[in-house]
């Protein structure tokens, strides 16, 4: 894959009765505030920005935390955007709407 920026979407729902969700959800947040990828944390998914390998490597390292920790079952909702030849980042997108 290409080394320019893209963008995903990465929304975890815990399907867990052992703590709530919102536990489980908050330390798949900390992994990714550990990496060096940008990030925006919103109220149904956090939006990661970095190159392709990095970021799947963090969608990788929270599913692979989630399982080690022992979260009973979990979906992993993922949306990824590449562009074929540059960057593609999240202010691009949104400044239009910038107050």
């Amino acid at each position: 894959m290409h080394n320019y920026i893209v963008n995903a979407s990465l929304q975890i729902i815990p399907i867990a009765q052992d703590k709530h969700p919102y536990e489980w959800v908050d330390e798949a947040i900390a992994i990714i505030q550990q990496s060096t990828l940008k990030y925006e944390v919103g109220a149904f998914a956090t939006t990661l920005e970095g190159n392709y390998e990095e970021v799947m490597k963090v969608i990788n390292d929270v599913n692979e935390y989630l399982l080690e920790k022992g979260c009973a079952e979990w979906i992993s909702n993922i949306q990824i955007q590449i562009r074929n030849n540059s960057d593609i980042t999240g202010e691009e997108k949104t400044a239009k709407f910038a107050i």
